[in-house]
């Protein structure tokens, strides 16, 4: 069961089998050199108890599975040589400045993945909550209408892992995901003393720098036992300029000195603010965030135009984006002061068209 607006359109495509440059590490070209059949999975833990359930996870050979029958290999970090670990994705550098208590504290990398979705989704109930699957590039990137996207090297890919009770907040969480990357990187900017990137969210749920997609965001959910099982992706484009922009070219045109920001130091910023954002909207409701989610989106004021089918005409009308329901959706009101709901259409969606109205009662 899909429960979420599934709008995400991914950053950019290269050619099928394209890896761009690669490290040098030996880790990187043994694991991105091996046959496309076998997925080799590197498994790493915050703390002692997360490295014992990597371990449990490599003595159960066949608990990480995924689809099409691809053979999947785990490693553990202790397998690793000092020089292999070397490896494109510092694992280190990430859990460092990790503070969460339950997201981001397991991770699983790979050079190289079909989707980081995948290893989520199909392995949800043999995985702790809030685990993080991060790839340096994936052949077949999950997106919008069964999309397959092709994601090169330079963007920031992951998916993790959370569970809900109430369905009724549920496609909300997505919100809660795209104001905890934009508050991230405002967190980095500020501490290193970077120039302010400006990171906006295009609803429902895509990243715009300076008028051009950075990035975007896919959750998905089934419910199970009561509870449903989400499962949140993200792609965010941090060092690669192809097609658009991404956030290290922005930052050199606003001071060609400063440092360049690193996936790992995204990525734990990323979980470190989700989790007391996560808090937040569990425990006071998505209420307790939709100013700084207003301040953070392009929306507050906009007009857009809704097309109707009204007989055999189809009919243009303007409304005024006034914030979201309470399901979600797009709070909207028309030139005839009547409040309604705005839904994609779930066709082509884009946000100056194929938009369906709802009247509000």
């Amino acid at each position: 069961m899909l429960l979420l607006h599934n709008c995400l359109r991914f950053i950019t495509c290269v050619p099928s089998g394209s890896l761009g440059s690669q490290p040098h590490s030996p880790l990187y070209r043994s694991l991105a050199s091996m046959d496309n059949s076998i997925c080799t999975l590197l498994l790493s833990g915050k703390s002692t108890a997360e490295n014992e359930i990597a371990q449990s996870l490599k003595q159960n050979g066949s608990s990480i599975k995924l689809p099409d029958n691809t053979r999947v290999s785990l490693l553990l970090e202790s397998e690793i040589s000092e020089p292999e670990k070397e490896a494109s994705f510092d694992r280190q550098l990430f859990f460092n400045n990790l503070s969460t208590n339950q997201f981001g504290r397991l991770l699983i990398w790979s050079p190289r993945l079909t989707s980081t979705h995948d290893v989520v989704s199909h392995n949800f109930s043999e995985l702790p909550i809030g685990t993080v699957c991060v790839a340096d590039i994936q052949s077949k990137g999950r997106g919008r209408s069964k999309n397959v996207w092709e994601s090169p090297k330079g963007c920031l890919l992951f998916s993790f892992s959370v569970q809900m009770e109430d369905g009724r907040v549920v496609p909300l969480l997505q919100y809660v995901v795209s104001l905890a990357v934009t508050e991230a990187i405002k967190d980095i900017c500020h501490k290193k003393g970077l120039p302010f990137l400006d990171v906006k969210i295009k609803w429902p749920n895509d990243l715009y720098l300076n008028g051009l997609k950075v990035g975007g965001i896919l959750c998905t959910s089934t419910y199970k036992s009561k509870k449903f099982n989400v499962s949140a992706g993200i792609g965010l484009n941090v060092d690669n300029e192809k097609p658009t922009t991404c956030l290290n070219a922005v930052q050199r045109e606003l001071s060609p000195a400063a440092s360049q920001l690193r996936r790992e130091e995204i990525l734990t910023a990323f979980f470190n603010k989700f989790e007391s954002l996560y808090d937040l909207f569990l425990n006071q409701g998505f209420q307790s965030l939709e100013e700084l989610y207003y301040r953070t989106w392009l929306h507050s004021g906009q007009r857009v135009i809704v097309q109707e089918n009204s007989g055999d005409q189809m009919v243009e009308n303007v409304v005024t984006i006034q914030g979201l329901t309470s399901s979600g959706y797009l709070l909207a009101i028309g030139e005839d002061n009547v409040m309604c709901e705005l839904h994609p259409d779930g066709n082509s969606f884009d946000f100056f068209k194929g938009l369906v109205r709802r009247k509000l009662e």
